[in-house]
């Protein structure tokens, strides 16, 4: 882990630090980070909080895991840790719906997404928050891309092109003009994600996090970046197939000539 780039805990003032925010993290094959990642959320200054493990039938047993260590919370945080156990592994984009649908049926204000595998370092969630709630946004995007975000070292020259490509190909097409438009580190307001009617949408795989700005942006939600250095995931494999690629470069296309309904 980059820890020369991890950002210290941010301590929120009253009544923030209190305020209701629950972490949707869809899973497969992320055991060997559910320890690290769940001790450094349960170390947030944040009283109210609860993660949602959303889980696509893991071979590895995460699961399991992360059951095991949210009963290690129960006498101090009894509501710490839910694990959602899904039986059809059909796409990011629908093991985030089924996590956002449980955050809105609880009594969670503010919803966070975010990895699995620590390349989004949960100490930034007090800044997003805090960022979210000082501008009044529906939705704050921890960027890669904006003054002050930056990337792994150990992203190669490849990697960095094809993420910056994607951004410009994104914008061109849906005039979204935000600098990480495939970001995947976001933090939402209850009535943002009401808005954004998750029953609606197309995507299964990463192409997610583009058709969830651009349906924010269309429901007139003010969206705002903030910098975050983006690590390298601390185990496991990247699960972008082929498909999932297909499927990202024809979405915005599908939403910009029809796919979407465009609201006031």
């Amino acid at each position: 882990m980059d820890t020369a780039h991890t950002p210290e805990a941010i301590a929120l003032p009253s009544p923030w630090s209190d305020s209701s925010v629950a972490i949707v993290v869809p899973t497969y094959n992320e055991r060997d980070n559910m320890r690290e990642l769940l001790d450094r959320v349960a170390a947030l200054p944040l009283t109210n909080l609860r993660v949602i493990i959303v889980d696509d039938g893991s071979p590895d047993g995460t699961a399991d895991e992360a059951e095991l260590i949210g009963k290690e919370f129960t006498e101090s945080r009894p509501d710490f840790v839910t694990v959602l156990r899904r039986t059809t592994k059909d796409g990011l984009g629908r093991a985030y719906i089924a996590g956002f649908g449980l955050a809105l049926s609880t009594d969670a204000d503010y919803i966070v997404q975010m990895d699995a595998d620590l390349s989004h370092p949960p100490e930034y969630i007090p800044a997003l928050l805090g960022g979210l709630l000082s501008t009044g946004a529906s939705m704050v995007i921890g960027s890669r891309y904006v003054s002050g975000g930056s990337l792994a070292d150990e992203w190669k020259l490849h990697r960095r092109f094809l993420s910056g490509w994607a951004n410009v190909y994104v914008n061109t097409i849906l005039g979204l003009h935000i600098r990480d438009a495939t970001a995947g580190f976001k933090i939402w307001t209850r009535e943002a994600l009401v808005a954004a009617e998750l029953d609606n949408l197309h995507s299964q795989g990463y192409s997610f996090q583009v058709e969830m700005n651009y349906v924010t942006k269309l429901a007139g939600g003010k969206i705002v970046e903030i910098p975050i250095r983006f690590h390298e995931r601390s185990a496991g494999v990247s699960k972008m197939s082929l498909n999932v690629k297909i499927e990202s470069a024809k979405l915005p296309f599908r939403l910009r000539f029809g796919g979407r309904r465009k609201r006031a």
